[in-house]
């Protein structure tokens, strides 16, 4: 599951466009994610990972931006018979 909105805040604002890429450091033979970005905020995240790197947060390696791509599926819905009535005056305490 990944988040509806794009990781970045500016301005104290956190951005509204859904995410585009998913942000990872590959440093071999692993590969962290570390968020998710719009197109707008590629290079903004780039460079704040690249001082993360450079300050010792984030271990050095490779950044990498890999394309979200939207699946809709129509699998999960609710039927009339799927959903339950409860009626509180037939519990007791």
């Amino acid at each position: 599951m990944f988040p509806d909105k794009c990781s970045i805040t500016e301005r104290g604002k956190p951005c509204i466009n859904p995410p585009e890429f998913v942000v990872s450091v590959t440093v071999d033979p692993d590969e962290y994610m570390v968020g998710v970005t719009c197109q707008k905020h590629k290079q903004v995240v780039s460079g704040k990972i690249q001082i993360l790197q450079g300050d010792g947060k984030i271990p050095s390696g490779k950044i990498g931006f890999s394309p979200l791509k939207a699946v809709g599926t129509d699998c999960i819905h609710g039927d009339e018979e799927d959903f339950i009535q409860l009626d509180i005056k037939n519990f007791k305490n």
